[in-house]
């Protein structure tokens, strides 16, 4: 529930920083954005929409090493490196991709995530409690769900739907503080009004909602994608049993910015399953018996 409730605050958040911007270039530098047309205001929406989550896309793997500690193995140092090393190589090779950096985390959660701005380009890292605790083909099915993550694109796909979403949110957010502050409240003045303000961020949270609805529904549809991969690549009784064994695990879950890359991120029940990032395990080894 907690990791629930900061996924969607961090998404309202930061579109409403992106509304307080916009209110201060209105009033403080008179530039009128209304005055603009539809048109005008649906470029500056992309602009600030779009470019965040742009940017955050562009930064991912270097955020992801900083915020979870991945140290990338350069020169393996172990039989085991070794082995990890050379199984992310064949997967790669399997769905011609480059060969993505290759990093392990400290934590006793069995977790493993992939990101990076392309599909040529990215990371791969994995839990030392997955290494300690799954065994090697277990172990190369979580990769192949990974790599058909890196594969498929997906870390690009959700960034240009949040950036589009987030597009949408600010220019109809606008849009109905426009009308709040001129229709309701009777605001003929050029300049925006409080109530303009206000109705808009009021606006943005409703819809900020909608939004993050919509991406988690994408997030758990490309979940399913990436187990078939990982299926594919390595075996579906593989995929299975490694499924099974993050059912036991019970550490600490990932930071929520990277919750939406990782493997496991648990479960929860009734109205909140729709803001959940991954479909319950139980549904997504049900979805490979079939």
């Amino acid at each position: 529930m907690k990791r629930i409730f900061l996924f969607v605050l961090t998404n309202l958040a930061v579109l409403a920083l992106l509304s307080v911007v916009l209110f201060i270039v209105e009033n403080v530098f008179g530039v009128h954005l209304l005055q603009g047309g539809t048109a005008g205001l649906l470029a500056v929406a992309a602009i600030f929409g779009c470019g965040g989550s742009l940017i955050s896309l562009a930064l991912s793997k270097w955020t992801a090493k900083r915020m979870m500690g991945v140290r990338i193995i350069e020169r393996p140092d172990s039989e085991l490196e070794r082995w990890l090393v050379g199984a992310v190589k064949r997967l790669a090779d399997q769905v011609e991709v480059r060969m993505p950096e290759v990093g392990i985390f400290e934590s006793e959660e069995m977790n493993a995530f992939a990101t990076g701005p392309r599909r040529n380009a990215a990371l791969v890292a994995v839990s030392s409690g997955l290494l300690r605790n799954m065994s090697r083909t277990q172990v190369e099915a979580v990769l192949g769900h990974e790599i058909s993550h890196v594969a498929n694109g997906d870390m690009v796909t959700l960034a240009l739907l949040q950036g589009v979403l987030n597009t949408f949110v600010i220019f109809l957010a606008r849009i109905i503080g426009g009308v709040v502050d001129r229709a309701v409240l009777r605001n003929d003045r050029q300049e925006s009004g409080m109530g303009f303000f206000l109705a808009t961020m009021l606006a943005q949270f409703l819809l900020g909602i909608l939004a993050s609805l919509i991406v988690c529904w994408y997030s758990r549809r490309r979940e399913f994608g990436a187990d078939e991969g990982g299926a594919a690549l390595s075996g579906a009784g593989n995929m299975i049993d490694a499924l099974l064994m993050l059912k036991r695990s019970h550490g600490q879950p990932l930071p929520q910015q990277l919750q939406a890359f990782g493997i496991n991120t648990g479960s929860e029940l009734g109205l909140m399953r729709l803001f959940m990032t991954h479909p319950p395990l139980d549904e997504r080894i049900a979805a490979l018996k079939t």
